[in-house]
This record gives structure tokens, sequence and C-alpha cells, in this order.
């Protein structure tokens, strides 16, 4: 054990101080300005509270706040959204919560409510800011956080377009503002256990992983307020929430438009940026039926959102190659009637898990340490108490309150962590830079009929001397 945290210390600091460097800094001789070399769990001299603004507070953004507000290290000087409503509501849990209210920019109407987020960014009184608004505003949004000299969460997916990705990146190595992508499903307790597993041998030399976003989401696609549990058929302007916006993304795109919750922990596992990362990607599509058919089920062949020429297929599936010659495959399903799965498998010369069944096999031993029956899956949680991550062991219990089975509380505190001892985050620029640009790549693909296309490299060469640093302390 003593031999294992040495190393981990070691890769960490090594990455840290590989990874802190932009290329485009690295001539002058130092970190960009906001870094220092003060390690996770050690207290900064001056030991001030994270102040954190929030952009966008409908329901992503609201979890992200209580999560905060539960911290007594946070403060929240200011929020910003455009909508009246979700003001309010965010309002109502600093109150229930007995925090002091936030000063609140865009609300109240005005020609310029959208750029009020500029606003907030002025403030020298906010260190880092969380940005959970629709997808075409990340980028914009996170690129004027770098440059105002703050840290940037930004929900997923964190770029839109392939020129976007390059933005964040550009930006960070321009201004030395780290950027994190808020990928929650990195910090799920069995990927987590699996990452370990991967780490102590168990699955042998990693060769193949599977993961996805298999969710039904014509519900939330379509949704009135009125509906939300299913049943209404509207979208755009007379839409609710997610509907305002996200549907309009299954009317004009065809390929993987939300890849990251199922490439986040595989990137992981494959050391992708840190001695790995992706090179090519091939994607195809099936036929769209689901969401018309949902508004014909839902709202009869005669509404008008039964003419709506639905561009994204029902099923997309993306095989992507690793430098390290690893082969992925991504499934995307959101139209169709389904149970909830991201589809994980994680396969190599010693045995494989999958998600599904939440059964494991590894060839030369089972969870008792005896010799397995051949081809015998054995459940996953008999190697819970061996190999469960530090980081579950360690704070389960400080992520009962957190959404999504916990994992909420994780990559909030890692953020928070970052911001307050002035770290790169676990899960950088680069990492947001290359999971989101799946999306652009496979829509670029389908519409080539399927035809291979080159994955950048966005670290610009610094993939292949990166280290891990990814759940490797206590911290992140």
């Amino acid at each position: 054990m003593p031999n294992r945290s040495t190393r981990r210390v070691f890769l960490r600091d090594a990455a840290f101080a590989a990874a802190l460097v932009p290329s485009s800094l690295s001539g002058f001789g130092g970190v960009p300005s906001l870094l220092t070399n003060a390690r996770p769990g050690s207290l900064m001299a001056d030991d001030k509270p994270v102040r954190l603004g929030f952009i966008g507070t409908g329901f992503r953004g609201r979890d992200h706040i209580q999560q905060a507000l539960y911290r007594p290290d946070v403060q929240i000087p200011a929020i910003c959204d455009t909508s009246d409503e979700a003001i309010q509501q965010t309002l109502a849990l600093f109150d229930k919560l007995g925090k002091p209210r936030p000063v609140v920019y865009g609300n109240g109407g005005g020609a310029r409510r959208d750029e009020a987020f500029k606003e907030l960014l002025k403030r020298d009184d906010i260190d880092g800011v969380v940005i959970a608004t629709p997808w075409e505003w990340h980028t914009p949004m996170a690129v004027e956080t770098m440059k105002a000299g703050k840290y940037a969460g930004v929900e997923v997916s964190a770029t839109v377009t392939l020129n976007e990705s390059w933005d964040l990146v550009n930006t960070f190595e321009k201004t030395g503002s780290p950027c994190m992508i808020l990928e929650n499903v990195c910090y799920r307790r069995d990927v987590l256990m699996v990452l370990n597993m991967i780490r102590q041998g168990l699955f042998g030399e990693m060769t193949y992983a599977h993961c996805g976003y298999q969710h039904d989401l014509r519900a939330v696609k379509f949704n009135d307020g009125k509906h939300y549990a299913g049943g209404g058929v509207e979208f755009g302007a007379k839409g609710y929430a997610e509907a305002r916006w996200r549907t309009q993304h299954s009317v004009d795109r065809n390929g993987d438009i939300y890849p990251t919750h199922g490439l986040g922990p595989v990137a992981h596992w494959l050391n992708i940026n840190r001695g790995n990362r992706f090179t090519a990607l091939s994607s195809t599509a099936t036929k769209s039926r689901g969401l018309h058919k949902y508004v014909v089920d839902n709202g009869g062949a005669n509404h008008p959102n039964a003419n709506v020429n639905f561009k994204l297929g029902d099923v997309v599936t993306t095989m992507l190659q690793c430098a390290n010659g690893e082969t992925i495959v991504i499934i995307h399903d959101t139209n169709s009637p389904r149970p909830y799965s991201l589809g994980f498998r994680a396969q190599g010369t010693e045995g494989i898990w999958m998600d599904d069944n939440d059964s494991v096999f590894f060839q030369n031993r089972t969870a008792k340490g005896d010799k397995p029956k051949a081809h015998s899956w054995e459940p996953f949680a008999a190697y819970e108490a061996e190999f469960d991550h530090p980081l579950w062991k360690k704070h389960a219990a400080n992520a009962d309150k957190a959404g999504h089975g916990g994992i909420d509380f994780f990559v909030m505190r890692a953020f928070i962590e970052a911001v307050k001892y002035k770290t790169q985050p676990p899960i950088d620029v680069y990492d947001a830079a290359v999971w989101s640009a799946i999306s652009p790549l496979s829509e670029k693909s389908i519409a080539k009929g399927g035809q291979l296309v080159e994955v950048p490299d966005f670290t610009r060469g610094k993939w292949k001397t990166n280290a891990p640093i990814f759940a490797l302390n206590d911290a992140f």
C-alpha cells in the first residue's frame, strides 16, 4: 500500500506540473496565474471560502446550487437566468436552507437579458462559475468565464461544434483559466470501481469498451409543463424546460448529440488524453421514427408537430479507434420506448464487466479468490468490499443528499476543490473538448455514409506525456 500511495502522489504532482502549463505559456517559465502548487487536502494560507456564481438555474442548475449550499466553505454571491420562474424557485432554495440571497442577473425582462451573464462575470467576488444552460450557450459562456479570469464548470455537452471545442482549448491556453466539464457519471460508484480494478490489473490489458446514452426522453422533448410525465407533444416556444430548446437538436441534427455520459468514464478507463487518445470514428444512424410516432400517438395525426421532419435517427452507433489499439462502441438512443441504460462494458485480456447484467467474469479468479468456473458470470457486487473506490468508501454518507444516486455530490465537490486549492480540475478542458467533439464528428461521418473521420488531437501532442490524475487523490 505505501508504494501505491507514493506512486499516486507522484503521478498527481507530475500531471499537475505538465498539465497546468499550456503550450502557449510554456516559454514563459511559469504556470497560469490562477494556479498554485497547493495540494488538495491541505489548507491554503488564507483559507478563504470558495465564491461561486451560477449561470442557469433550471432543474440542473438548482441541483448544483443545492450541493454548493450544503458546504460551509462555499458562498454564492450571484446567480443568472432569463427565466423568472427558475429564479424564484432558486431563491426559495436559499431561503429554505437559511442562506443569504444572491444578487440576481437576467430577470425582469429587457432586450439584452441573454447577455446578462456578462455582468455577473464582471464581479470581483466570484472565483468560479457553474454553467447549466442550453447546450448552444455552454461554450460562449465558458469562454467568457475563462476570459474573466474565473474557473469555468460547464455542463454536458460542453460544445456543439468542432470549432467550439477548439475555442475552449485555445481560450484556456491563452488565459490559463481552467475549465472543467461537469460529467457526473464519471463518479458513478460502479464505474469508479471498474476504474479501480483496471488500475490494479484485474482486467489485464484493456482492449474494448462499450457505452452510450440509452434513455427514453420523449416526455422530456415534448413537454408543455402540464404533461411532464408524458403525453404532451409541444416543444420550442410552446414547450417547457428542456423541451424549449433540446428538441430542436433532434430536428436539425443526425448524430450522437449527447455522448459524454457514457464516454467520460470509458475515457478514464483507457487513459484518454493521458497516454492514449481517440484517433478516428465511424458513425451510422437508423431511420427516424420514434419522435414522429410519439406525436401522433399523443397528439393525433393532425397535430402541427406531426409534420416536423426529425433528422435524428432513433439509434446512432459510433465506433471509436484509440491510439493504443482499443476500440469503443457508443450508442445514442433517446427516442425509443426502453428502460434506462448507459450500456457499459469493460473488456480486457483477463476479464469483462457488463453493466446491464451487473456481472463480471475473470478467467483466473473469483471474488472468493478461487479458480472460476468456465464462462460463469459472478455478481459484480461480490467484489465491492475489496475494490470499491476510495472516494466512495470515504464520502458515501455525504453523497446521500445528492441527485443521480450520489454522483452529483462528487462532481460538484471536485470542481469546488479545484477552485479552492487553485489546481487543475481532474476532468479538464481537453477532456471537455474531445468528449464533446464526438457529436459533430459523428454528424460528419453519418452525412458521408459512415465514412471514417479523424478525431483532432486537442492536446497538441501532450497526451503522450500527460499522466492520469482523475480519482487518484482524495479531492478528485
